[in-house]
């Protein structure tokens, strides 16, 4: 199947994942998670099976690393209150923002496109990790993953936040680096393009279904501007 076609003229607006799309986080989920996790009594979980469990939520990380080392689920509560406390005080410490992340969102910007970010890590953490990073003026919204009913990848984020920045799915590029960014574009009608360098749960992002993968953001200005990109061949499309 040829992937569609996507150039500059084409989108008013783009949604931005966060973790694995626009910085590097797995630092501060793994120095947090095993805090966290010795606060309960248990052992800490690798940083590969972090990245291979994060991008469905806070909780969802924390019941996974919970069942990976053999703890009783009784113990999420407290582990969730631990967790929270100790994300919230390494919350960018750790992490670094990818290459040429800043430069590509911003022109994007300079060209008239109105951003949003949607991840579903919690609100308020996304919010101090954009600002840290001196990320934060180039969105005009963040919403988390507590932000409305149902999270990535449930298409309804994505509707929510075509409607806050006033464009229509068809002209609101999806940048992200999971099949969860994939899937939730797919179902909201939104072309999606997927970052090479992301978690993605282990998997290569080419199998994840997008219309074209970049190895990283500020290329994609430009290769909005070629025609007749991206070619045939150049994703995985999922049928």
């Amino acid at each position: 199947m040829n992937p569609t076609r996507l150039d500059r003229a084409s989108f008013d607006a783009a949604i931005v994942d966060l973790d694995g799309t626009m910085v590097d986080t797995l630092g501060d989920f793994e120095v947090a998670l095993a805090a966290a996790l010795a606060d309960v009594g248990c052992p800490p979980v690798t940083r590969d099976f972090i990245a291979r469990t994060v991008g469905r939520g806070s909780e969802h990380l924390i019941r996974s690393a919970l069942a990976q080392v053999g703890a009783p689920p009784a113990l999420f509560d407290a582990a969730w209150v631990s967790y929270q406390h100790h994300y919230r005080a390494v919350n960018g410490l750790h992490s670094v923002p990818y290459p040429g992340v800043a430069q590509g969102l911003g022109a994007l910007r300079a060209a008239g496109w109105r951003l949003a970010c949607i991840t579903n890590k919690p609100g308020a953490f996304a919010r101090a990790l954009l600002l840290a990073k001196g990320l934060a003026p180039l969105f005009e919204h963040v919403y988390g993953g507590d932000a409305f009913a149902r999270r990535k990848p449930d298409p309804l984020p994505l509707l929510q936040a075509c409607k806050a920045l006033g464009t229509e799915p068809a002209r609101t590029l999806v940048i992200g680096d999971s099949s969860n960014d994939a899937v939730a574009a797919r179902a909201a009608g939104c072309p999606v393009v997927l970052v090479s360098y992301g978690y993605n749960h282990g998997e290569p992002a080419h199998a994840a279904g997008a219309d074209a993968v970049i190895d990283r953001i500020d290329e994609l200005p430009q290769r909005l501007a070629e025609p007749g990109w991206p070619r045939a061949g150049a994703a995985t499309i999922a049928p």
